[in-house]
């Protein structure tokens, strides 16, 4: 098969075909370090394609990243990969590009399987990004003119891969002109980005966002250059030039930078405003959109001292008790004591099985859960829009050891249930309730990128009305069903009043 570049040869895969190791850009790597990308050069003969390309460099697993993959880690990291059920170039299947999440700092297209989700009849395509500095660095150095944009490199990856699917993905069977964007946390903000940003109009035409609502305020430009500055001095620059920070290593530049590169930031290229704000306004991608949560987000960052707040990451440095737990509320909602006292009777510890569990139930709440439901309603006034909770709570604990989180749909949960994960470090197989409720699960999001709708034979799906309610389908075995009380159950009431 002939692409951009020149001929490759993939592999044969359950049901179809799969495709990997295709660079979409160039070696982000000397002089192209903190640029846009640039094309990839071509090649002779035939490029086999069986096997992934390097991950993106990012912190190892000693440093707490639970994602790092298997294989090489390079900077020249700009590949994708396609899992096609059909190499007939005419099939015009409907075409899911997943980004990867992990703060913007971690992960690698490698670790998620698209076989099962080809198998319905989508074309599937995983990519890399540049990641931590390498990729969400601004510094004023680094702008093409004074006072000019940096920053977002992450995102123009994923731009210029989505270019590449422009260009090449009906060699594969898929439909350019039907492609929808998909990703998970770090990757739902990322779909949230391209939704509002006008260079990527026009390269999809659905977008999936699975618990990517926890950060709808980016930072302003000239604080993420100061931050940059800071970092400059870290990674061994203090003369704050770009050729010193070019000459960096990628050790340098990688263990120096926060563990997490959100909110983001308003770079004026990419982002020209923060995403709640252009969503807020109308100023986003006529698409239909399909978003969600899962039951208990926090839960499993609450399980390491962590707890998701305001777009960042807040240290939990304590258990969770009944003495501390008004005071935790303070210092990680950022709330007043008074303010923080209202919290703590909306959400009575007598009503929970532990203080932890309400803890982290009130911390999803405010930063996951109503988050999206203010998405949803805004978007819903204007383009289609479906809503879910991943409710599962007997799903597999895959990023977390053995008894260190309680059984509940917690963060990345669901992700088993729409790819195999086959890097997870603590896999195990789903039941067969589980693995019915995943076949569920595939086969909605493949119908909502056929069409738009992720109504199945088995599965209704309504779309949001506020004439006629919030119906979130709660995505539970041994089915899914419509729940016209999220918001209420999730206090949203409560949080957008504050």
């Amino acid at each position: 098969m002939n692409i951009d570049g020149g001929a490759v040869h993939g592999a044969a895969a359950p049901g179809g075909y799969a495709f990997r190791g295709l660079p979409y850009a160039a070696a982000p790597t000397g002089q192209l370090r903190w640029r846009a990308p640039q094309p990839p050069a071509s090649w002779k003969g035939v490029r086999e394609a069986a096997d992934f390309g390097p991950s993106c460099p990012q912190p190892r697993p000693e440093q707490g990243n639970v994602f790092f993959p298997p294989g090489p880690i390079d900077e020249d990291c700009l590949y994708l990969n396609v899992s096609t059920p059909t190499l007939r170039p005419d099939a015009r299947r409907p075409v899911l590009v997943w980004i990867h999440g992990g703060g913007l700092t971690q992960d690698a297209s490698r670790n998620y399987d698209g076989t099962k989700l080809a198998a319905d009849g989508t074309v599937v395509v995983t990519m890399n990004y540049r990641l931590g500095a390498l990729g969400f660095l601004a510094h004023p150095a680094l702008a093409s003119r004074p006072g000019g944009p940096a920053g977002n490199y992450g995102l123009m990856d994923q731009r210029a891969a989505l270019r590449w699917v422009q260009r090449n993905i009906s060699r594969f069977g898929g439909d350019p002109y039907n492609v929808t964007i998909a990703g998970q946390s770090a990757g739902g903000l990322s779909v949230l980005a391209h939704l509002v940003s006008r260079g990527s109009r026009g390269l999809f035409q659905r977008a999936i966002v699975q618990s990517g609502a926890f950060a709808l305020t980016q930072q302003p430009l000239a604080t993420a250059k100061a931050a940059g500055e800071a970092f400059a001095d870290l990674a061994g620059c203090p003369d704050q030039t770009a050729a010193c920070l070019r000459s960096r290593s990628v050790d340098d530049l990688v263990n120096n930078f926060p563990g997490a590169a959100i909110p983001g930031v308003v770079d004026g290229a990419v982002l020209e405003e923060s995403i709640g704000t252009a969503l807020a306004g109308g100023r986003f991608a006529r698409v239909p959109i399909l978003n969600g949560t899962n039951h208990d987000e926090e839960r499993l960052f609450l399980a390491i001292g962590l707890a998701v707040s305001g777009g960042s990451f807040a240290l939990v440095p304590e258990a969770v008790t009944a003495d501390n737990y008004q005071r935790l509320i303070g210092a990680v909602v950022g709330a007043s004591p008074e303010r923080s006292a209202a919290i703590a009777a909306e959400y009575p510890l007598s009503a929970y099985p532990s203080p932890g569990v309400a803890f982290s139930t009130l911390v999803s709440d405010a930063n996951f859960v109503c988050p999206a439901v203010q998405l949803d309603r805004w978007t819903s006034a204007r383009v289609p829009t479906f809503a879910y909770e991943f409710n599962d709570d007997t799903a597999p604990q895959v990023f977390a050891p053995p008894g260190w989180v309680a059984a509940v749909a917690t963060h990345s949960s669901e992700l088993q249930y729409l790819f195999d994960l086959p890097n997870a470090p603590f896999a195990v197989p789903l039941n067969a309730d589980q693995a019915a409720l995943a076949a569920a699960m595939r086969a909605a999001w493949a119908s909502f990128a056929a069409d738009g709708n992720p109504s199945t034979r088995d599965v209704r799906w309504p779309a949001l009305d506020p004439r006629q309610g919030e119906r979130v389908l709660s995505l539970a075995s041994p089915r899914p069903q419509v729940d016209t009380g999220f918001a209420a159950r999730h206090h949203c009431s409560f949080w957008a009043a504050a």
